[in-house]
């Protein structure tokens, strides 16, 4: 099956094409049209003007796919799209141009949960193949970005469960704040790991002794850990930006040194939760799978200390190859594949057949379980 998908829920204009078969697909084409310059000006994603740009680059973002793949849009079998959750005016030229597509090429039409998306991305390879198996289920996801920071538990594919969740700020959305406190640019998240990196160069420090001593009372952190002694699995990072901001107005922060500190305890003291509440989610939701996945799974930090504490749970970590870590419709495409499997073993493709007229835009999609057999 050939699959065209669309991606607009933020910033990124993306088309993909995906061939998929069974619990295998290879990518024929991966395009983004990314918008980060336009909204560097103003510190953050504009919505309307993100519409805007949306607009003029989905055409030719579209028409660059199709050659890449050297298809012309008659071949494809089935149109995906994100249509939530994310930016309104966004998620509306992702969804009306996918329902344009299947109604002029009578071809059916999903919609994606951007998330699932994201959760599926981690199941392909540094050439963008994907494949999964039952075999890897229960699988446990934890999905930092910068609109969500999730503890996603799946008994069988697809059937989703939030088991903890961000209770104010996302991660992603934290680490933009404390690069905007410390006027370091837009976007934040890449720039304060990037002076957290510059610290650890510096001082020479030594990941691998300082995790060892992450639980200890001795060791003298900067900030809090936010949640992180709470009997749940759920997030918080706003007090902690806070934090940030307290120790900013009261301390000297002209040197670079400085800043690079802060981004450097900042750092950690996000990562050391993240981890921290995956490996106690794991204790009370047994999981034969873990996985990593959103755009902050980039950050280096994360993925290594993630990666190090599952091993020695005796399982193995998956994580997305650094070109799906961010917004793309690529990982919509798979998601749209088995959510068309799932119309059709539930007799239901009439809906996918008529999405070309009913399908919505969704700002605040919840993310639902789905029943999917898959051999």
């Amino acid at each position: 099956m050939l699959i065209l998908s669309l991606e607009t829920s933020c910033d990124e204009t993306a088309v993909a094409i995906v061939q998929a078969q069974k619990n295998k697909s290879k990518t024929l084409a991966n395009v983004v049209s990314s918008q980060v310059k336009l909204h560097a000006e103003w510190g953050g994603v504009v919505p309307n003007l993100a519409a805007r740009e949306h607009l003029k680059n989905i055409t030719p973002v579209l028409n660059e796919a199709l050659e890449i793949a050297k298809l012309k849009l008659s071949d494809i079998d089935l149109f995906a799209v994100t249509n939530g959750p994310g930016l309104i005016p966004a998620l509306l030229l992702g969804v009306n141009s996918a329902k344009a597509l299947s109604y002029f090429q009578q071809k059916p039409l999903v919609g994606v949960h951007h998330i699932a998306g994201h959760i599926l991305s981690a199941f392909f390879d540094e050439q963008l193949n994907f494949q999964i198996s039952p075999e890897q289920f229960p699988l446990l996801t934890l999905t930092v970005s910068g609109g969500h920071t999730q503890l996603i538990y799946s008994k069988q594919p697809f059937a989703f469960q939030i088991i903890g969740e961000t209770q104010d700020d996302a991660a992603g959305e934290a680490f933009d704040k404390v690069a905007k406190i410390l006027n370091l640019g837009y976007p934040g998240g890449p720039l304060v790991s990037q002076l957290a990196d510059n610290y650890i160069r510096k001082n020479k420090i030594n990941l691998n002794k300082l995790d060892k001593q992450t639980n200890s009372p001795s060791q003298k952190k900067l900030f809090p850990r936010p949640m992180l002694n709470k009997p749940n699995f759920d997030f918080s990072f706003s007090g902690l930006k806070t934090a940030v901001l307290y120790h900013s107005q009261k301390n000297n922060l002209s040197s670079q040194e400085s800043k690079e500190k802060i981004c450097f305890e900042f750092q950690e003291a996000v990562v050391d939760v993240l981890v921290t509440k995956t490996i106690r989610a794991l204790k009370k939701y047994p999981a034969k799978t873990v996985s990593l996945a959103g755009g902050v799974s980039a950050n280096t930090r994360l993925r290594t200390k993630l990666q190090n504490a599952i091993e020695k749970e005796g399982l193995a970590l998956k994580m997305p190859p650094l070109t799906l870590t961010g917004d793309n419709a690529v990982m919509i495409a798979i998601a749209g594949y088995y959510k068309y499997l799932y119309y059709k073993q539930s007799n239901k493709l009439k809906i996918p057949r008529n999405n070309w007229k009913n399908l919505d835009a969704d700002a605040n999609l919840k993310l639902k379980p789905l029943c999917i057999k898959i051999a």
